[in-house]
């Protein structure tokens, strides 16, 4: 999001500065070097319907970049892999009564075919998913997501979030049995290069590994911001924070305290994602639903099913919240899991078949968005002339993405400069 945001403001002709406390760019979006591949820490792809993204990409001029592929669906069910994503692959699905597949079918293309999200907006998610689909279908195809996903938040989770998901998987499709879903070549990082060229093109200066220590504010009166281990004040008129909503107590004590207050209060989920090279493919699909007692993770992404590379990727997400005691546990422990798992899933990967393994954490990866969740968060344009402050929760009803952080990131932009 600050990476569009400046990006923004070089076009509009803005002298930009963007301090990056991390030594390369993108937040999640950034990508490593795992045993030779340049890859993204966390997973990412793109769907038709991410017009934000789109644009960009045109702006830039590598949308040739771009590629589509057809990808699967599976769900892991009593110990079998079973066919997922499309009306066939439902009614095939073992282990489900037929009224439980209707009504699960029934929700599933009524939530693609709305399009306002506030009705909504004040609804419990669990619930009316329980109203539409019946205890059955909950009990087996919603309850391990939300459980592994969300753990004590999912019973107070906005109905409009979890339907903009459904949405905006469901209008992936390009009929009625078949999805697809997009990459770029060279992943994320050929955007994250792309926009930063841009932006020192235009005039902007990104500074690596430079951590804002503090945005300086007195008498009311925003002067600038302090980077850590240095003493003096840089000073701008115009400030935007896209760090997590609870750091901004930290870095921006000066506000009032009840806005402190509302920052403090925003709750997020924690992730450890491991990522693995294979000599050998797991599944054939993309993306892996997972229902079973003995794996505490609600899927994993098969990722070179949708990019093809040298070998086979798989990521494998653990969501958390911060505070649980799993999320102490050492990446070993994680990637012990991982193999663990894989080898569940396909008994004929061997532990030969694992090249590589890694493990990336991110303490604030997913805001926890409860009903009426707009309404909880402070003004993203503060009371202080020329603060603006916002992360991902303000792309509430829609997840967070690449799409969505270029969309706030360049509308926060041409607001804070009217």
């Amino acid at each position: 999001m600050g990476l569009a945001a400046a990006y923004q403001l070089v076009r509009d002709g803005h002298q930009v500065v963007v301090f990056e406390a991390d030594d390369r760019l993108g937040g999640m979006t950034a990508s490593f070097d795992f045993n030779g591949l340049t890859i993204e820490r966390f997973y990412h792809f793109h769907c038709v319907s991410d017009h934000a993204f789109l644009q960009i990409l045109d702006e830039l001029g590598i949308a040739d970049k771009l590629q589509w592929t057809e990808t699967r669906m599976g769900y892991w069910y009593q110990q079998r892999l079973q066919a997922w994503g499309n009306p066939l692959a439902l009614l095939n699905f073992k282990g489900l009564s037929l009224i439980a597949k209707i009504r699960y079918g029934l929700h599933a293309f009524f939530s693609t075919k709305r399009s306002n999200w506030r009705p909504l907006d004040n609804v419990e998610a669990s619930g009316w998913i329980k109203r539409w689909v019946g205890a059955e279908a909950w009990r087996v195809l919603w309850q391990p997501l939300f459980d592994y996903k969300f753990y004590h938040f999912s019973g107070n989770l906005s109905a409009a979030w979890i339907w903009c998901r459904i949405h905006r998987i469901g209008n992936s499709r390009y009929n009625l049995m078949r999805e697809k879903l997009g990459y770029l070549q060279g992943g994320s990082e050929t955007l994250l290069q792309a926009m930063s060229t841009a932006i020192k093109d235009g005039g902007g200066d990104i500074r690596l590994s430079m951590p804002v220590e503090q945005v300086i504010i007195e008498s009311g009166q925003l002067i600038g911001v302090r980077v850590a281990g240095q003493t003096e004040t840089q000073a701008f008129d115009r400030v935007i924070s896209t760090i997590p909503l609870p750091f901004v107590p930290r870095m921006i004590p000066d506000l009032p305290e009840a806005v402190l207050a509302q920052y403090r209060s925003q709750a997020n989920i924690a992730v450890v994602c491991v990522i693995a090279k294979l000599r050998k493919a797991v599944t054939p699909n993309f993306w892996l639903n997972i229902n079973d007692k003995d794996m505490d993770i609600p899927g994993l992404v098969e990722y070179s099913n949708l990019r093809p590379l040298a070998h086979n990727i798989v990521y494998v997400p653990f969501y958390l919240p911060a505070d649980h005691a799993s999320y102490a546990e050492s990446d070993a422990a994680f990637i012990q899991k991982v193999r663990c798992y894989i080898q569940r899933i396909n008994p004929e990967v061997s532990d030969d078949d694992f090249i590589d393994i890694h493990a990336s954490r991110y303490r604030y990866a997913q805001p926890i968005c409860p009903p009426g969740f707009l309404q909880q968060l402070p003004p993203y344009q503060t009371d202080i002339s020329g603060l603006w402050i916002a992360d991902t929760s303000y792309y509430y009803p829609q997840d967070r993405g690449i799409s969505e952080s270029v969309d706030f990131g360049r509308k926060l932009a041409r607001e804070a400069c009217l």
